[in-house]
């Protein structure tokens, strides 16, 4: 587990104190996915390289595992750091190294024997999909590529924890989901820590877990990938979410829908879960006497699960029988709009 308390990073700025992360506390499983998402300047890339002190904290403790990385003495913070692997925006690739010499320059200071870094550099070479890449180099290759080689890199001397530093935002949609893919098997071939710091919602709905929504250098919300879609608590986190769903418009068409459909009940439901894609409408028109009207609808897939919201209208001699079985369904939250 990687365990995080009081986290601080004060920077100096012509004479001014600038807080970049203010008494930071998370705790991050081990084999997760963990995404931290934030708007520029809110502190995660900062954070980030804190980890692995690419900046040193100007106070609170990092542990991973049994060993306390804000401890270590620079000899041993080289160690440390053998099992923490990191990946950039804009790749950091050596330009004048091939594919394979790029990959092979960690194993190169880390003093692995010359034929052990070959037989590893085709290992990798292989596992991020770059058979006959090897002796490119990254100016003949695609942003997918330079990120590949930056992925296999990072993972050279078998890391137990790879952070992600903004690793698609400079990629195009399709290459991007090639990439979070690319993560997602090499998390469960592998059993890494990943943690992934991004500004794009669909980024953390895609391969993330659990997220740590951060603003001005705090994390204000944090929970499972599910939980914060379905219930954002804080407006910068609203405002992520509606990069996936879109501006909420429901409010606004409210009065209108009460006004038009008064005959019924008018029922919002919320599914989460498997449950999004199960047939519970149907099983309402089959089990009881009423018919159903869908008003509004959207369903949204992330990687734990599916949730949406439903808005329908329940015309029928057996609508409190139909409401008292979505009631015990446990994985769905009904509110009663308008009585009939």
């Amino acid at each position: 587990m990687i365990s995080i308390e009081g986290l601080k990073k004060i920077f100096s700025l012509e004479k001014k104190d600038i807080v970049a992360v203010d008494n930071l506390n998370l705790n991050v499983a081990d084999g997760d996915i963990y995404g931290v998402i934030g708007y520029s300047g809110a502190g995660k890339s900062t954070f980030v390289r804190l980890i692995n002190r690419l900046e040193e904290p100007t106070s609170g403790t990092i542990k991973i595992g049994d060993q306390v990385i804000t401890s270590l003495s620079k000899k041993d913070l080289r160690v440390a750091r053998q099992d923490i692997g990191m990946i950039f925006q804009h790749f950091n690739l050596l330009w004048s190294r091939t594919v394979a010499e790029n990959i092979e320059f960690p194993l190169e200071i880390s003093g692995v024997e010359k034929s052990d870094r070959k037989k590893r550099v085709l290992e990798l070479i292989e596992l991020v999909g770059l058979a006959g890449k090897e002796n490119a180099y990254p100016a003949q290759l695609s942003g997918g590529q330079k990120q590949r080689v930056g992925i296999a890199r990072a993972l050279a001397n078998s890391p137990k924890v790879l952070l992600c530093d903004e690793a698609t935002s400079a990629l195009d949609p399709e290459t991007t989901n090639q990439i979070l893919r690319l993560l997602q098997d090499i998390n469960e071939k592998l059993g890494l820590t990943i943690i992934l710091i991004t500004h794009e919602m669909h980024v953390i709905r895609k391969i993330c877990n659990r997220v740590a929504v951060m603003e001005q250098g705090k994390v204000v919300e944090e929970g499972t990938v599910l939980d914060v879609f379905t219930r954002p608590k804080q407006p910068v986190t609203q405002k992520f979410v509606e990069q996936l769903t879109g501006p909420d418009e429901e409010e606004e068409d409210m009065t209108e829908l009460k006004e038009r459909y008064q005959e019924g009940a008018l029922l919002r439901i919320q599914f989460l879960g498997e449950s999004a894609n199960q047939t519970v409408i149907s099983q309402l028109v089959k089990n009881f006497d009423i018919h159903v009207n869908i008003l509004q609808g959207k369903i949204t897939q992330t990687q734990v699960g599916s949730y949406g919201t439903l808005i329908v209208q329940l015309i029928g001699n057996q609508q409190k029988e139909a409401m008292q079985y979505l009631e015990e369904q446990d994985v769905i939250e009904l509110e009663v709009i308008q009585h009939a």
